[in-house]
């Protein structure tokens, strides 16, 4: 299908990656779906602003990722609404930092229902309706933590790590189907989760960048817009690392 007529799905869309993201494929002309659980609705209208503002076609959905019923009617509506689906992006993400001493079981349940059992079911759903289409692309958003690990993020870090495993599995299953999958591992990232860090937590990381700077949301999101091109048609079950060198 041709990238202007194509119909895109983000997760965790409304602010930070997963806004750059749409703004990407606004550029050129895509229909676009993204999906929040923010608290309030101001960034996701912010967003939807910003998108229609460029006359694009698009529409935002309050959604708990983590429910699979929930999940599997909303990609039913879309690919009625649209008549089809052909890019799926799991951006959703959440952290609940705990030492791994102190970690509590719903910490760690709610870190791998969102980021890990949601792009699950998200891919799941998708998957329906692509592989009647023998085409699509899967871009889940996974975290160089996922590879390296982090203290403070035994949960986060395994949800990321998951989904690295998750990718790599389904890019296998899917392959003849005409559709490829791929994650993302951004590094430390522009973006309000990590302007939200203490100081010396972001000298910490900093200090370890060779590139000596944090990546911007935009740096992550070209990523993820090639890897949804027909220029990437023959790259499936890869990990692909944003983090100006931090893991090499």
């Amino acid at each position: 299908m041709p990238e202007s007529k194509r119909v895109v799905v983000v997760t965790g869309g409304s602010k930070g990656i997963g806004r750059a993201i749409c703004l990407r494929f606004a550029r050129e002309g895509a229909r676009i779906v993204f999906l929040h659980y923010d608290p309030d609705d101001v960034a996701a209208d912010e967003t939807l602003k910003l998108l229609q503002d460029r006359g694009i076609e698009a529409t935002t959905k309050k959604l708990d990722v983590s429910s699979f019923a929930d999940v599997e009617e909303f990609f039913r509506e879309v690919v009625e609404e649209f008549q089809g689906l052909d890019v799926l992006v799991n951006n959703s993400g959440i952290t609940r930092d705990a030492l791994f001493l102190r970690m509590s079981e719903d910490q760690w349940d709610q870190a791998l229902s969102v980021n890990l059992k949601g792009a699950f079911n998200c891919a799941k759903a998708a998957v329906r309706f692509m592989v009647k289409q023998r085409s699509g692309r899967i871009i889940s958003i996974s975290s160089v933590v996922g590879q390296i690990g982090n203290i403070g993020q035994a949960n986060y870090a395994a949800s990321k790590a998951g989904i690295m495993g998750f990718t790599k599995s389904i890019a296998r299953e899917l392959a003849t189907r005409g559709i490829t999958a791929n994650a993302v591992a951004p590094g430390f990232i522009n973006t309000e989760m990590t302007r939200n860090l203490p100081e010396k937590a972001r000298d910490f990381f900093l200090n370890q960048i060779p590139m000596g700077r944090v990546g911007e949301p935009e740096e992550v999101a070209e990523v993820v817009y090639w890897l949804a091109s027909e220029g990437a048609s023959y790259i499936t079950g890869q990990v692909i690392h944003v983090n100006g060198g931090l893991y090499m």
